[in-house]
C-alpha cells in the first residue's frame, strides 16, 4: 500500500514535469508555425508574361528561405479586393488597377526583419519585380513576443522542476523513514551496505517507471483529445514531441526516484541508533 500512494503521489508531479516538457516543445513549434506563416508580396511588372512569372516563382521555390509560394494573377487580385471591398474598382477607373504578385512564406529561420531586409535588397535586382510588401512591424513584434514567452516558459520549467524534485524526494523519504529501523537491524546482523540499499533501489526504481508510465497515459489522452478537438494542433502536439515527452517523464522518474533513494537511505545507514529515536 505504501509502494501504491508513493507512486501516485510521484505520477502527479511527474505529470506536471511533463507538462513543462510539453509546453517548452509545443512552444518551439508554436513559434516555427507563427513565423513560417509570415508571408510578403513580390509586386510584378504588367510588362512580364504569365509564362514568365510562372518561371520566376519555380525559380522562388528553389531558393532556401522560400517555404512555399503562391502566385496571385491580376484577374484574381481584382476577384479579392472587390470580395473585401464589397465593390469593382475597375467599374469606376476604367482599367484593373491591381498587379500581378507572387506571395511568399519564408521558413522560420530567415522570419525576422534582417533577414527579409536582405531578401528583399537580392530580390529587387530583378528589373521586373516593381516592389516587395511586407510588414515590418508585426514581423519584429512576433519575434519579439516569441522570445519573451520563450524565456518565461525556461524559467517556469526550472522552478518547477526543482519544485518536482522537492516533492518526489519528501514522498520516498517518508517511505524510507518507516523502515530506518529495519535498516539498522540489518546492520546489526553484518549486511553491508550495497546489500541494504540493493531493495530500497530497485523497489523505487521501478515505482518511477510506473509513475512515468501512468503519466504518459494521462499525457497523451489529453494530446489526443485536444488534436480531436482542434485538428490543427495537429501541427504543434506532433508525435515527435510526444515521444519526447513520454520518455522525459519517464526519464526523470526513474532519476529523481533513484537519487532520492540513494540520498534518503545514506542518511539512516549514517545515523547512530540513539538518534532514530529522535527523528
Amino acid at each position: 500500500m505504501q509502494f501504491v500512494t508513493a507512486s501516485i503521489s510521484t505520477t502527479m508531479v511527474l505529470i506536471l514535469l511533463g507538462l513543462v516538457v510539453f509546453f517548452v516543445l509545443a512552444a518551439h513549434n508554436l513559434s516555427i508555425y507563427v513565423r513560417e506563416n509570415i508571408s510578403f508580396s513580390v509586386l510584378i511588372s504588367d510588362d512580364m508574361k504569365e509564362g514568365d512569372i510562372l518561371k520566376l516563382q519555380k525559380k522562388f521555390d528553389a531558393e532556401p528561405f522560400v517555404k512555399e509560394t503562391e502566385y496571385i494573377s491580376k484577374k484574381q487580385a481584382l476577384e479579392e479586393q472587390t470580395k473585401a471591398m464589397g465593390t469593382d474598382p475597375q467599374e469606376f477607373l476604367g482599367y484593373n488597377p491591381f498587379t500581378a504578385s507572387i506571395e511568399i512564406k519564408l521558413n522560420s529561420q530567415y522570419a525576422n526583419a534582417d533577414s527579409i531586409a536582405m531578401i528583399e535588397k537580392s530580390l529587387k535586382r530583378n528589373t521586373n519585380i516593381q516592389d516587395i510588401l511586407y510588414q515590418r512591424e508585426l514581423i519584429d513584434m512576433v519575434n519579439d513576443n516569441i522570445r519573451n514567452i520563450s524565456l518565461v516558459l525556461l524559467g517556469l520549467a526550472l522552478v518547477l522542476t526543482l519544485i518536482s524534485f522537492a516533492l518526489i524526494n519528501n514522498t520516498i523519504r517518508l517511505a524510507i523513514y518507516s523502515k530506518r529501523f529495519l535498516i539498522h537491524t540489518m546492520k546489526l546482523v553484518g549486511a553491508s551496505w550495497n546489500f541494504i540499499r540493493r531493495p530500497f533501489l530497485v523497489r523505487n526504481v521501478w515505482g518511477g517507471v510506473l509513475a512515468g508510465v501512468l503519466a504518459d497515459v494521462i499525457l497523451l489522452g489529453g494530446a489526443t483529445w485536444l488534436v480531436r478537438y482542434e485538428p490543427d494542433m495537429a501541427q504543434i502536439i506532433t508525435p515527435e514531441v510526444m515521444i519526447i515527452v513520454a520518455l522525459s517523464v519517464i526519464g526523470f522518474g526513474v532519476f529523481i526516484s533513484f537519487i532520492c533513494a540513494y540520498l534518503s537511505i545514506n542518511k539512516f545507514l549514517k545515523m547512530r541508533v540513539d538518534k532514530l529515536h529522535h527523528i
